[in-house]
């Protein structure tokens, strides 16, 4: 007969929700879309927590703990409120976290900047409205101006 496990050897359930991986609360708080995807950014060592990197997508997380990571071209400062025991609806989401970027700016006076284009990666082609598609010698004329060829 099997016996059971004893107290010592089991995490309580207190524990348990006390701290969580940060792979999975950021996937939790649907910062990535799945969770693979975070444990990458979790083990590139790009991401922050408390202003200390982190090298593995074990490491755990806690509520008031500060995380600092990339995340398409801006850097997100997020206070972790919660943590989450599902992936829920994004109302959910929301109410794990606190941006502090969002804190800090005010929405009247300061107004974030448009990303500028990465080197190698050209914006969109400006256009008169109703010119319709380009000619074949605009379209010559259009990619020698995005090679930077005279």
């Amino acid at each position: 007969m099997p016996e059971a496990a004893s107290p010592e050897r089991s995490p309580s359930p207190k524990s348990r929700a006390e701290k969580s991986r940060v792979d999975k609360w950021l996937w939790h708080a649907r910062f990535f879309k799945t969770r693979g995807l975070a444990a990458e950014l979790a083990g590139s060592g790009r991401l922050r927590i408390n202003s200390e990197h982190v090298a593995k997508p074990a490491q755990t997380v806690r509520p008031g703990d500060v995380l600092t990571f990339p995340q398409d071209t801006r850097i997100r400062v997020i206070r972790i409120e919660a943590l989450g025991h599902r992936r829920g609806p994004a109302i959910e989401a929301q109410a794990l976290y606190t941006d502090l970027d969002e804190v800090d700016r005010d929405p009247k006076t300061d107004s974030t900047p448009n990303p500028v284009p990465a080197p190698g990666q050209a914006g969109p082609a400006e256009r008169e409205a109703g010119a319709g598609r380009p000619t074949k010698k605009q379209r010559r004329e259009i990619d020698a101006i995005r090679r930077n060829d005279p």
